[in-house]
C-alpha cells in the first residue's frame, strides 16, 4: 500500500463527517485484496475504531458501521488476530460489530473461531462474543460447534448461557430439514427443556423461541413437537394446572411457538 494512500486513509478517518469516513472505508477496501497479511491487519487497525461510534447519538453513522463490517469481512482470515486482540476491550456495541464481521467470513473461519474457544478464550464474556459469531455463520457447517453451545447453554453465567440459548437456534436455523443429527437435535431439546426453569425471563424467552424454532425448521420428532405443544400450553396457562409463566415476554414467544406445533 502506497505511503500516500495510507495517510489519505488517516487523515478521512479522522473527520466526523459521514460521507468522508465513507470514502476512507472505500480506499482501505480497494486497497485490501493486493496487501500482504500484516499490511491488511494495517488496515484493520484503522478501521476497527469506527466500531466504537454510538449510532444511539450519531444514528447518520449507521452506513459507516454496516459499511466497516463489510469491509472487515472482506479482509478474511487475516483480519482475525486483531478482531481476537480486541474482543475483551469491554465496549459492547464494538464486540457485536467484530462478530458480525466474524460471521459474514463463513465456513472458513468456523474451526478458527472454534479453536480459539477452547484454547484461548477462558473469560465467559469472550466465549460468549465467540459463540455469537458463530451464531451469525449460515451454513450447516456450524454444527462442528453444537457441543460447545450446548455445554454453555448450562452455565452459571448469565452472559454466556443467554448467547449459548440463542445460537443453538442460529445453527439450526442453518441446517436443512432432516440434516440434523439425531443425537445433537435431542441434545439441543434436552438442554432448552432445562433453560425453561432459569431464574432469567430473558433466557427462558430465548429458550421457547428456540424450541420454536426447532419445531418451524422441520427438526422435531413427532413426540417432540406434542410434547412442545403441551409445555407452551403450560407457560401460556391453557392447561388445567393454571400454573402460567408469570413473564411476558416468555408468554409472548410462548404464542408464536404455539403457531409451529398447533
Amino acid at each position: 500500500m502506497a505511503e500516500d494512500t495510507h495517510q489519505t486513509i488517516q487523515n478521512l478517518f479522522s473527520s466526523t463527517d459521514p460521507a468522508d469516513l465513507l470514502r476512507g472505508l472505500a480506499l482501505v477496501d480497494a486497497a485490501a485484496p493486493s496487501a500482504g497479511p500484516w499490511e491488511r491487519q494495517t488496515l484493520c487497525d484503522m478501521v476497527l475504531p469506527l466500531f466504537y461510534i454510538d449510532t444511539l447519538d450519531h444514528p447518520e453513522h449507521m452506513p459507516v458501521i454496516d459499511r466497516a463490517i463489510a469491509v472487515i469481512a472482506g479482509m478474511g482470515e487475516s483480519a482475525i488476530p486483531v478482531l481476537f486482540e480486541n474482543i475483551e476491550a469491554g465496549d459492547v456495541k464494538a464486540d457485536i460489530a467484530m462478530a458480525q464481521a466474524l460471521g459474514l467470513m463463513g465456513p472458513p473461519v468456523i474451526d478458527l473461531l472454534i479453536a480459539r474457544y477452547e484454547s484461548g478464550c477462558g473469560d465467559p464474556s469472550c466465549r460468549a462474543f465467540l459463540l455469537f459469531a458463530l451464531g451469525k455463520i449460515k451454513s450447516p457447517e456450524v454444527l462442528k460447534a453444537a457441543s460447545l453451545a450446548i455445554e454453555a447453554a448450562g452455565s452459571v453465567e448469565l452472559e454466556l448461557r443467554d448467547t449459548a440459548t440463542r445460537a443453538i437456534g442460529k445453527f439450526v436455523e442453518s441446517i436443512p430439514p432432516g440434516a440434523l443429527p439425531t443425537s445433537t437435535r435431542d441434545a439441543f431439546v434436552a438442554q432448552l427443556q432445562r433453560r425453561l426453569a432459569d431464574t432469567r425471563p430473558g433466557v427462558r424467552a430465548k429458550t421457547v423461541r428456540r424450541l420454536g424454532t426447532l419445531a418451524k425448521f422441520d427438526h422435531l420428532d413427532d413426540a417432540q413437537r406434542a410434547q412442545l405443544k403441551v409445555t407452551i400450553e403450560r407457560i401460556l396457562g391453557h392447561d388445567d394446572q393454571f400454573e402460567w409463566d408469570r413473564a411476558y415476554v416468555v408468554r409472548k414467544e410462548a404464542r408464536e411457538a404455539l403457531g409451529y406445533v398447533a
